[in-house]
């Protein structure tokens, strides 16, 4: 026990600094950048994704290969070595994360919704995910009052996953407190999911050069701004991409796999009449544009409120869902 203690206290003393980093804002960040690379911190090795400074200490984020879950942590926690993604990928490969890049890279021809769009059908329920484009209107918080409503008695914190903007993020100080204090409460499991910085859209261009597609486009800055802003507001970013209006070509999505991002798509946006089954990703817009959308998803919620009081009917996380239609692929 003497040998054993010193480094028990070490590795609790590492996880708590992880949790309270996972909930501090960042607001001096320099240097933040895409590094790439493999960490370990015994038991649990762990892929580098950015590496940045604040307030002159050095940190990593992180995503754990085989749950899909990211963290920040400092550098100073975890043996390094530097690698490029691509050499990367090769030292995790057959990890649920590298997996998951390559279904979503095999599913890139097409211009709307590629990547991954569905979970696995024998799911008894939804993957939710929310867009959070630039808006001047307020969050529609019914959304998220109704989803506790309908599942804290046989799901909590309920998951859900939000795509945000940079100009979202800008404009929704206020927004973006009042769900952490959910997620701090207990009552919500966040995923943050990059939904790029400025989201542009014309009315006028064609799909191919519209969103991301527009040229001109600093992919690098749409990236790496929102992460950033992401952290200074408190969140931790997740290692998902949703393109803006679910539009890419081939080019695009391997841009976003390179920075190792996941682009989820949506094989049930609600507004457009998608019905969601079994094992669905669910697209609703939370920025208060699509109120059809969410009036819709409040509609499914009160129509399975028999079979969520009997756990038959449930919400999932994102990352399990990916991690488990890799695990059905094998």
């Amino acid at each position: 026990m003497k040998i054993l203690k010193p480094f028990l206290i070490t590795l609790l003393f590492s996880a708590l600094v992880s949790v309270c980093h996972a909930q501090q804002n960042f607001l001096n960040i320099t240097n933040y950048r895409a590094y790439y690379g493999w960490a370990h911190n015994y038991p649990q090795d762990w892929i580098i994704l950015r590496r940045f400074e604040n307030n002159k200490r050095d940190y990593l984020l992180l995503v754990n290969p085989q749950t899909l879950q990211t963290r920040i942590n400092e550098t100073s926690f975890y043996q390094v070595q530097e690698m490029t993604f691509p050499q990367t990928r090769v030292k995790f490969k057959g990890t649920p994360y590298i997996k998951a890049i390559a279904q979503a890279e095999k599913q890139s021809v097409t211009i709307q919704d590629a990547g991954i769009e569905k979970g696995i059908p024998s799911e008894t329920g939804i993957s939710l995910t929310a867009d959070l484009c630039p808006s001047h209107k307020p969050l529609d918080r019914r959304i998220f009052t109704d989803m506790i409503s309908e599942f804290q008695k046989v799901e909590k914190p309920a998951p859900v996953a939000l795509s945000v903007s940079g100009l979202w993020m800008l404009a929704h100080t206020a927004d973006i407190q009042w769900l952490k204090k959910l997620r701090d409460a207990g009552d919500i499991r966040i995923t943050w999911v990059n939904h790029s910085y400025n989201h542009r859209v014309s009315a006028k261009a064609p799909l191919k050069e519209n969103f991301l597609l527009e040229p001109g486009t600093d992919i690098e800055y749409e990236v790496l701004a929102t992460e950033k802003l992401m952290l200074k507001n408190g969140l931790v970013p997740s290692c998902f991409f949703r393109f803006p209006g679910l539009i890419s070509n081939q080019q695009l999505v391997y841009k976003i796999t390179d920075y190792g991002l996941i682009p989820i798509g949506s094989d049930a946006w609600l507004a457009k009449g998608q019905h969601a089954q079994n094992g669905s990703i669910v697209l609703i817009h939370g920025n208060g544009n699509e109120p059809v959308g969410v009036r819709d998803f409040i509609n499914l919620l009160r129509s399975k409120t028999k079979q969520i009081s009997e756990k038959q009917w449930l919400l999932y996380d994102l990352s399990s869902t990916v991690e488990d239609e890799e695990k059905q692929g094998e």
